[in-house]
């Protein structure tokens, strides 16, 4: 970790309901190129999945951005199997406010609208809240991702606003980012309700 952020957020292995978060390392490569190509997820131009070669440089990225102290990615695995099922990332790390961000997530196809987002997310926020005493916990995604948006606000995350011409999509256009935050006061209520959502009879 930086100077800035002597390790605000420690490693750690989160678990629940047969799904664990735990550090993204380099033995996760095959796992995520495996969960990446179902559904060629790296073909959206609105995600940043790798492609199968990028796979390696992806995770080597992550993990210097976690020695700098900006990002700890986690590999979403199946507890069961020890099948990885995608990734997902505390970034934007500002411990001097207690503020992180949920992003770089993405998921294998089969399991996307499942019961999985929804207990990775309660891990992270139980974790940026509970456990690292965040304020504040954001999110950000691209003006034309729906998906993502309808699925943070399902979270309980309040739109902040778009920052217009924020950022670079893989296939080179710029994107606006809609941006997305929830406070340590609204997660037991919001912790409720995605308590029910997910739990409740189909």
């Amino acid at each position: 970790m930086s100077p800035q952020a002597p390790g605000f957020v420690q490693p750690v292995v989160l678990h629940d309901r047969g799904i664990r978060l735990e550090p993204l390392a380099l033995d996760h490569e095959a796992g995520l190129k495996a969960a990446a190509a179902d559904g060629e997820l790296w073909r959206l131009r609105i995600t940043s999945v790798p492609e199968p070669e990028n796979t390696r440089a992806y995770i080597e990225t992550a993990l210097t951005m976690r020695e700098q102290g900006h990002r700890f990615a986690f590999a979403v695995v199946e507890d069961s199997t020890g099948t990885v099922l995608g990734s997902t990332s505390f970034h934007d790390i500002l411990p001097e406010v207690k503020r992180v961000e949920i992003g770089y997530t993405w998921y294998a196809k089969r399991v996307q609208r499942s019961h999985v987002n929804t207990t990775c997310k309660l891990l992270m926020m139980g974790h940026a809240f509970d456990t690292l005493g965040c304020h504040v916990v954001g999110w950000r995604t691209d003006n034309f991702n729906f998906a993502s948006q309808a699925a943070i606000e399902r979270l309980g995350a309040r739109k902040d606003g778009v920052i217009r011409g924020h950022a670079l999509r893989r296939d080179g256009t710029i994107r606006d980012t809609v941006m997305y935050s929830m406070r340590a006061g609204e997660w037991p209520e919001a912790r409720a309700q995605l308590l029910y959502l997910r739990d409740r009879p189909r």
